[in-house]
């Protein structure tokens, strides 16, 4: 690289902050990309009248309606009915995923890919029980599946509309919907057959051979406080006196809470006192029986033993989302009780131990949580936290009679949309309005169904990005990336930029890394004399393509807990998987994309 200017010092200084913290994951991604906005500005950078211009910007409005229509699509029945009809549990397991897979890559064609897994894992988790197999050979390839089929239109992924919107920018013109189509169907199809017949046979033995009978009647062990009431047996006994007791409920006895204050070790020789707190670890039956045989208590059961009092309760299994309003804050912070008029009565996590009290523990994305309420509490308050349940409970109510126009609105706006008789904003922003006033999606879930945190993220990354492109950063990136690959053909820049594209979307947000790639791509075509074209393209599809981590794609972190993966189990899948992707994705571009 040449004398880097004062500019563009900062600027690299800035995204190098962004990227670690954004690997990091210990802040939220959005607040990140804020701060670094503000830094910019206040650092003169970014110019005072860009500061917001990411949020007007097409790419952000287009990804937040098509939140909103895959809440339309969803609420209207339309999804369930295209499961019904071609799920079967009774399958061989390799004809189920390979069915469950290809419908799970249709639907996030044309919806947001983690709506469509979210939509699916339930359908998928329920097969597995039938089946009497293990949830974790499955939900791996579901989820790559599900964002693989993405990669085919311009709404499957957010890259592809970022890159879409870039190219009009740069070329006057952007990718139209299906301009996708040829490279991705090709990777999909492939990438698909792949987690079909050899990819799910690589997940590690010990997640597939554990005890499927009690895996499957809990998708994870919980671990849950029990409070010693006054008329318990157990007073006076030792803890380790409650071995057996335990063994026949099929919980763990972990340790012993005694005035706020976690006792030593297990606790085995402490007298039990009445208050005393004993944490357990077990699945949902197993700790409601346990419960009840030695009259014990729910902390937060008892507390609200007014609002529960007298209804007719139920448990369910919900898995925590990235971005949802549980994730990052404490079990006591939540307040669930007195908010939302249920009870947490347990918390899973890959199968790890919580050492601090569960009241303190924070609540992480892929968590499942095990909530105790009515029938009513529970699906107010799955929506209002922004939770998956993982049954299928019928927790949103389907207006199943407005299928058809669902349908046909979502389609003639594609289609016109497609002809270019009407601006894609312009027609998804109808649709909506179609779908809020037939009340497809109520007023009240409007705001809801759209994710925040990832306009956030672009409305702010944006104008950074916009920032290294006219400072001259990008082409300083483009000409090293070019030199690296100097006294070769042109496709050997076009396969460096894929893996490199590829390798940070496996340890960021694959948004961050499309509005960062997107300008250089540009930029590495004309040193070259090429068509920018096929470089945007191999962008859009290594963006999306993050299978080696549970933190480089949002499916991938929301089936780690049902799945009961470790962050080391998907890159044995994921690794071949994007080694074959960028096989078929290179040779796919240079013949539709000719350089």
């Amino acid at each position: 690289m040449g004398e880097l200017t004062t500019d563009q010092t900062i600027l690299f200084a800035i995204l190098t902050g962004l990227f670690a913290l954004l690997i990091w994951g210990r802040w939220r991604y959005d607040l990140v990309a804020f701060s670094a906005l503000m830094i910019s500005i206040v650092a003169g950078v970014v110019p005072v009248e860009q500061a917001f211009s990411g949020f007007g910007h097409p790419a952000t409005v287009i990804i937040a309606l098509v939140l909103i229509v895959s809440r339309g699509l969803t609420n209207s029945g339309v999804i369930e009915l295209v499961a019904s009809k071609t799920i079967d549990a009774s399958r061989a397991l390799w004809a189920h995923i390979g069915i469950m897979s290809g419908v799970s890559a249709v639907l996030s064609a044309v919806m947001n890919n983690v709506a469509a897994l979210a939509l699916l894992m339930p359908v998928d988790l329920q097969a597995a029980k039938k089946s009497l197999r293990s949830p974790a050979l499955t939900l791996m390839p579901l989820s790559f599946a599900s964002i693989l089929g993405g990669l085919i239109t311009l709404i499957g992924t957010p890259p592809n509309i970022i890159i879409a919107a870039y190219r009009e920018k740069t070329v006057g013109e952007p990718f139209s919907m299906f301009d996708f189509a040829p490279v991705g169907a090709a990777c999909a199809v492939i990438g698909i057959l792949f987690v079909t017949v050899i990819g799910w046979r690589l997940i590690p033995k010990a997640r597939t051979e554990s005890d499927v009978g009690a895996e499957l009647e809990a998708l994870g062990e919980y671990v849950s406080e029990l409070k010693v009431m006054e008329e318990s047996a157990v007073i006076g006994q030792r803890v380790g006196e409650l071995s057996e007791e335990a063994d026949n409920h099929n919980v763990i006895i972990l340790g012993l809470i005694r005035n706020g204050q976690r006792l030593p070790g297990v606790a085995r020789r402490y007298l039990l006192q009445p208050d005393d707190l004993m944490v357990i670890e077990g699945g949902p039956e197993g700790i409601e029986s346990f419960t009840a045989a030695l009259k014990l208590g729910n902390v937060e059961h008892i507390k609200g033993h007014e609002i529960l009092e007298g209804q007719n309760l139920e448990m369910i299994e919900v898995v925590v989302p990235p971005g949802a309003r549980t994730e990052n804050r404490s079990v006591k912070n939540l307040q669930l009780l007195r908010l939302q008029g249920v009870s947490l009565m347990g918390v899973s996590r890959q199968g790890r131990r919580f050492r601090e009290k569960l009241s303190s523990a924070k609540i992480l994305a892929g968590d499942v949580l095990l909530l105790l309420g009515s029938a009513d509490s529970l699906e107010i308050a799955t929506r209002r936290l922004g939770v998956l349940p993982l049954a299928e409970r019928g927790i949103q109510l389907i207006q199943r009679k407005f299928a058809g126009w669902a349908t046909l609105a979502f389609a003639a706006a594609i289609l016109l949309a497609s002809m270019g008789l009407i601006y894609l904003p312009v027609a998804l922003g109808l649709v909506v309005i179609v779908y809020v006033g037939s009340g497809i999606v109520p007023i009240r879930d409007l705001y809801r169904s759209i994710e925040w945190s990832v306009i956030v993220l672009l409305g702010t990354l944006i104008p950074i990005g916009q920032a290294l492109e006219s400072s001259g950063g990008t082409t300083l990136i483009a000409g090293q990336l070019v030199a690296w690959s100097a006294g070769y053909a042109p496709w050997v820049a076009l396969t460096l930029l894929m893996i490199i594209t590829m390798t940070l979307s496996d340890v960021m947000n694959n948004t961050a890394t499309a509005v960062i790639a997107a300008p250089i791509a540009v930029d590495v075509a004309t040193r070259l004399g090429a068509n920018p074209d096929p470089f945007l393209m191999a962008v859009a599809v290594a963006a999306s393509c993050a299978f080696l981590t549970p933190i480089g794609h949002k499916n991938n972190t929301l089936i780690m807990g049902p799945g009961g993966y470790h962050f080391g189990d998907y890159w044995r899948m994921g690794l071949p998987l994007e080694v074959l992707i960028i096989l078929v994705a290179i040779p796919m571009i240079l013949l539709v994309w000719p350089l």
